[in-house]
């Protein structure tokens, strides 16, 4: 039989027993909780009617022994209490004994008002008269007995079902006690039919990694391992076959894998683990302008960093940069080249790290057109800045000159035209803000900043948008934090465009947390939602500038890239994680 057979029948079995265990505790706990539910129900409705009957009949004592007596009420109280006799006697179960009975009270109650009725003294009918008040004790002693019974009935019920709950978890537990037998047995079957071919096959593995090919293959009754053995046994013939090792292959390989580095279009440098340079590319040497062999010699004094050595031991350690690294300026034939450049640790299949490859791309190109395109947008942001002020003053005194009902269509278009222009400016000033940083023009003006202050004023600038859509706003701090030195206005930019963005994402009962804490020479802020997050694919994109992510777009897709601006001219960095659905959190490491 295949093991998968035998898996399949061993916890179809298991998975039967505890099925019937359950559904045969379910039946009885549902008919247990039926029958016992009408017990209740039905000598909880007795003790209702008893207690009422006894009203009823201490009702009618009062106007017997009254002076005035009402014939009207009493008549009507009468009518009262066999209305309840007739409800308790239909609601009796049929051929159920008891000792006394609604219909007894029925009859005891008839021979009361027969006797009273036949009374010669109306005012005074339990004084002197004797059979009147063996009638009336009758009838009370009944109901009060008929009111102990239910109460009775009410104690046996529950007796009982706490002897059915006990019988029915008894059965349960004789169920589980019996799957768990089984489990163990099957298990146990399982592991000696199986584990005893796979340790035979373990030990035959360390005897062919050890070079030994002449191995002892054990032999099973199931098909799927009988099937690994014998394909075992064709890979250590094929093994044994190859045990020399084929020089040429090995060095044809080799030269293939070199001509796949040399082709790649990105320079390429190979440093072993004590940090020198063990390869380089032909498109690395022309990108750096080498002539000569520089191998062996260490990364930093072969490119003239030696600050690269620092980067280059943090990351043969495993730890990754904190930033994105500078370009490299090299002089190729009288030419500025702008090299950006990457390093990634080699590591082992088994997890140790054998040296690094530092990754060079030519970016002189894109970095000239990036600052051809930030002088044109600098220049724009002038050029168009003062036309727009002029142009939105006027528009200010012509709506303040022009009346309008504000529920008019020109009322109406007024208002468009100044939001359009306000959101021109805007985009203007972003514009602007943005080359300034990008071209280093924007300087700080740094002060002690208390982190604490900083994120309650934001709180309070953004408490009643957040109250308008329903949404929580909590400040976290986990101090205390140092002072920072640092341009406050700058930072209060930052938090603003955060905290807004969280609020148009973030649904309304959604929550938001600004919170701060210290992380060794580093303090890190962030802003978190729980509101739609970012997809995966957008994340890497998220603080390029004009990029606009997520559902709701709006702006120019500035707000995120000068933050990071600012955040970097701190001498910070900034960053967001983000799972769709679930929320974002953008933080800052700012350092102390």
């Amino acid at each position: 039989m295949k093991l998968r057979s035998r898996l399949f029948l061993s916890i179809s079995a298991l998975i039967t027993v505890a099925l019937l265990g359950l559904m045969l505790g379910l039946v009885s706990v549902m008919q247990m909780a039926g029958s016992q539910e009408a017990l209740v129900r039905n000598n909880f409705v007795t003790l209702d009617i008893g207690l009422k009957l006894r009203q009823t009949l201490g009702d009618q004592l009062i106007i017997m022994l009254s002076e005035q007596h009402d014939a009207s009420a009493f008549e009507a109280s009468k009518q009262h209490y066999f209305q309840l006799l007739e409800e308790g006697i239909a609601q009796e179960p049929v051929g159920e004994g008891s000792e006394y009975g609604f219909k007894k009270a029925k009859a005891d109650y008839l021979s009361f008002i027969k006797a009273y009725e036949v009374s010669p003294d109306t005012t005074h009918v339990l004084s002197g008269n004797d059979e009147l008040t063996e009638k009336f004790n009758a009838l009370r002693n009944g109901l009060i007995t008929e009111h102990k019974r239910a109460l009775d009935n009410i104690n046996d019920t529950e007796r009982q079902a706490r002897e059915h709950a006990l019988l029915i978890a008894g059965l349960l537990g004789l169920v589980g006690l019996a799957v768990l037998i089984i489990g163990f047995v099957t298990a146990h079957a399982i592991a000696r039919r199986i584990g005893e071919p796979i340790e035979a096959l373990v030990q035959a593995a360390d005897n062919i990694g050890q070079g030994n090919f002449d191995v002892t293959l054990p032999v099973s009754s199931a098909v799927e391992l009988s099937q690994l053995t014998k394909r075992f046994g064709i890979m250590a013939e094929a093994l044994r076959e190859h045990q020399a090792t084929n020089v040429d292959e090995l060095l044809a390989g080799q030269q293939r894998l070199q001509a796949v580095l040399d082709s790649i279009d990105d320079g390429l440098l190979m440093i072993d683990r004590q940090g020198h340079l063990e390869h380089l590319n032909p498109v690395a040497q022309r990108q750096l302008g080498w002539d000569d062999d520089r191998v062996g010699l260490g990364l930093g004094a072969a490119l003239q960093r030696p600050e690269l050595d620092e980067q280059l031991q943090l990351v043969l350690r495993g730890g990754t940069l904190e930033r994105v690294p500078e370009d490299l300026s090299v002089e190729v034939d009288g030419e500025t080249r702008l090299l950006t450049f990457s390093l990634t640790p080699v590591i082992h299949t088994q997890g140790h790290i054998l040296g690094a490859v530092m990754v060079l791309h030519d970016v002189t190109e894109q970095r000239a057109f990036e600052r051809v395109r930030s002088e044109f947008v600098l220049r724009a942001s002038h050029e168009l800045r003062t036309p727009v002020t002029g142009m939105h003053m006027a528009f200010g005194l012509f709506r303040e000159r022009a009346h309008f009902a504000p529920d008019t269509r020109e009322a109406d278009l007024l208002d468009t035209v100044n939001e359009e222009m306000q959101r021109l400016m805007q985009l203007i000033n972003d514009l602007l803000n943005f080359s300034r940083y990008q071209n280093g023009l924007q300087k700080l003006t740094l002060a002690p900043c208390s982190i604490e202050d900083l994120l309650e004023q934001a709180q309070i600038r953004f408490t009643s948008g957040a109250e308008e859509k329903g949404i929580e706003l909590l400040v976290e701090v986990q101090g205390p934090l140092p002072r920072l030195q640092a341009d406050q206005p700058q930072l209060d930019r930052v938090l603003d465009n955060l905290l807004d963005n969280a609020l148009r994402h973030t649904a309304s009962g959604g929550l938001i947390r600004l919170q701060a804490r210290r992380h060794g020479e580093r303090v890190i802020i962030s802003v978190e939602d729980n509101g739609e997050g970012i997809a995966y694919g957008q994340q890497g994109r998220i603080f390029e500038p004009f990029v606009q992510v997520g559902r709701k777009k709006g702006g120019a897709g500035l707000g995120l890239a000068l933050c990071k601006e600012i955040v970097q001219l701190h001498g910070g960095r900034m960053g967001v994680y983000s799972r769709p659905g679930q929320g974002t959190q953008f933080y800052m490491a700012l350092t102390v």
